[in-house]
């Protein structure tokens, strides 16, 4: 269970982090900026920043566990979507929204990452390679998906679709996030452990 929801938090993630850069490069080279490929390519390099937000993730599992960092995550991925609305008001505006906006997504997926890989780590030493092989191959499945779910919704609903499909997948890890974090009920005593029985 514990591989399977690390798998479903990240291929969900991943898959909004692909759909933005599909639907990035097409808002860049379209009517609305106007601008080269290479614009995209610019904006990629100043994400390369958020690698130095790794060894802060491992640090904050480290304190508080794989799932309170995980619940972070989906709330800046969240919020990322928002951000990244505002990119298509185009301008000076529309540039400082992507920017800051793709800076909260990198940092919430590589961050939810490191949650989920000291998650599935943590099930056993002797399995770590098909742990890790099975996490991968649904993450990059999902990244995928994303990029095709991204181009459609991008042509279909432009920008705004594709900010609303991050906002969905998010909200489907995050609910699935909540169920499991919510304790079961308490099995219905018996009469015996309620201290009576028939005589």
């Amino acid at each position: 269970p514990e591989l399977r929801r690390s798998c479903l938090y990240q291929a969900t993630v991943f898959a909004g982090f692909c759909a933005v850069w599909t639907g990035v490069a097409l808002l860049l080279t379209g009517p609305v900026y106007g601008m080269s490929a290479k614009a995209a390519g610019l904006l990629a390099l100043v994400n390369a920043a958020t690698m130095l937000c790794t060894p802060v993730a491992g640090r904050l599992v480290d304190r508080r566990g794989p799932d309170r960092v995980n619940l972070w995550c989906f709330v800046v991925v969240g919020v990322s979507a928002v951000v990244l609305a505002f990119g298509g008001l185009g301008g000076a505006p529309g540039l400082t929204a992507l920017v800051v906006g793709t800076l909260l997504l990198d940092i919430g997926m590589q961050s939810g990452m490191v949650a989920n890989q000291v998650r599935i780590y943590g099930l056993g030493a002797d399995a770590r390679s098909r742990l890790n092989t099975a996490y991968m191959t649904c993450a990059y499945l999902g990244g995928t998906v994303g990029s095709w779910l991204g181009a459609r919704a991008y042509g279909r609903f432009g920008w705004t679709g594709v900010c609303v499909l991050v906002a969905t997948l998010t909200a489907v890890a995050l609910a699935r996030h909540v169920l499991t974090r919510v304790p079961p009920l308490p099995a219905p005593a018996s009469s015996k452990h309620a201290g009576w029985s028939p005589s």
